[in-house]
């Protein structure tokens, strides 16, 4: 219908006045409508300008069928019902969630809160769950530190690099537990497992994958080759005097 300009809460905001029409009856069909009043919302928007957020204040019509006599309210897909935040901006900040960057400042360029980007990411989590059914042939193991300084477990495929999962802790439990939830099958396709010397991951493996070799990386081996000679170097050099040509 309208737009104009207001400032709310110390932030000026561009207001769009709109109607939304209830052209039917959802549950027969039925054009013979008694209209009820409006639902009046505010839909946050996305915007070109930050500065300025957007609102669309939408006017929802409520109506009566005169043949089921059921009540209804005009619904749109620029909105889900009980919902406040536009689709539209639920995709973009979802799109942007692929970038490196903070919640918070997405929430501050889109119009929202912390909360409501954190909510939008769990509510697509079903989509990524993970698939019990295949391991590849060959796995990596490994770990690295992560937040808090932690220590964190990290499971490549061994031929392609990619990561296969990444788990917050490296117990023991944890880990059998995990790959415990993979199916025999999967399980016994895979053939080797790169580690380095962590002596409760080769009983992972020979808990969890019946035909897995184990493979000690080349790096931990001249790794662990360099130390010891490095010991017997300084415990030979030590036998001898500062001053002496030895």
């Amino acid at each position: 219908k309208d737009y104009f300009y207001k400032i709310l809460n110390g932030t000026k905001y561009k207001i769009y006045e709109a109607e939304l029409i209830q052209p039917a009856c959802p549950f027969c069909g039925s054009v013979s409508l008694i209209h009820n009043g409006h639902l009046k919302i505010h839909v946050r928007y996305i915007t070109a300008n930050a500065s300025v957020p957007v609102l669309i204040r939408l006017f929802k019509q409520r109506v009566k069928c005169r043949d089921c006599s059921k009540r209804s309210m005009a619904q749109s897909s620029l909105v889900n019902k009980y919902c406040c935040i536009s689709n539209t901006s639920k995709l973009k900040i979802l799109s942007a969630l692929t970038e490196d960057r903070s919640m918070t400042s997405l929430a501050r360029e889109h119009n929202t809160s912390v909360n409501t980007v954190q909510k939008i990411l769990a509510s697509c989590s079903h989509r990524f769950t993970d698939s019990y059914d295949y391991l590849p042939e060959h796995l990596a193991f490994d770990e690295f530190k992560g937040v808090d300084r932690k220590m964190h477990f990290i499971c490549l495929n061994g031929e392609t690099h990619e990561v296969v999962q990444i788990l917050r802790n490296r117990f023991k439990k944890n880990l059998l537990k995990y790959f415990g939830k993979f199916t025999l099958k999967a399980r016994a396709n895979v053939k080797t497992v790169t580690m380095d010397l962590n002596f409760y991951y080769q009983d992972i493996v020979r808990a969890c994958f019946p035909n897995a070799q184990i493979i000690i990386d080349r790096f931990h081996m001249v790794q662990m080759l360099t130390r010891s000679l490095n010991s017997l170097r300084v415990a030979v050099m030590k036998k001898f005097k500062k001053g002496t040509r030895e």
